[in-house]
């Protein structure tokens, strides 16, 4: 699974290179539009976020192949992505969130709260520790909904903090 995973993204990296080379007017190209290209090699590790380093390059890629519940964005610095909404408690420690309807993984099986829940237990790198001696327990009411029992306050990072 992890080899057809890798074999996908080295294919899609590779694609643009196959075209016959196309330099766009700067007049033409749309306002907004930003070419980025950064000279790195790929480590297979930075293709699965459970073992994510806690290091900044590896986010570039998974930035591009992956979701999380919120993420920053312009104008937003917590807007919603794989969660199309959230709520918090008056205590600030259980967070109720609603995932999109639609959301298929990259083999066309739907997105669920299972997941969610199985991508938080299995996350087992840089901020796992801080993450998980937080959380009391993750419920799944439903296959969209899913919550994070705290065992204190942390108003400031469930919501974000969470990847499927």
């Amino acid at each position: 699974m992890r080899f057809a995973r890798l074999t996908w993204v080295v294919l899609l990296a590779l694609a643009p290179l196959s075209t016959a080379p196309y330099v766009t007017p700067a007049a033409a190209v749309p306002e907004g539009q930003m070419t980025w290209g950064v000279h790195v090699s790929l480590v297979p590790l930075w293709f699965d976020p459970a073992d994510a380093q806690g290091i900044i390059t590896p986010f570039m890629v998974m930035y591009a192949i992956h979701d999380a519940m919120a993420k920053a964005m312009p104008g937003n610095p917590l807007a919603p992505s794989l969660a199309e909404s959230w709520k918090a408690s008056p205590d600030s420690k259980t967070y109720d969130l609603t995932l999109r309807k639609g959301v298929k993984f990259h083999n066309g099986h739907p997105l669920t709260s299972e997941d969610v829940k199985f991508s938080f237990e299995r996350y087992r790198r840089s901020a796992s520790k801080m993450l998980k001696d937080r959380v009391a327990a993750i419920e799944t009411p439903d296959s969209l909904h899913v919550r994070f029992r705290l065992k204190s306050p942390w108003p400031e990072r469930p919501v974000y903090g969470t990847a499927a």
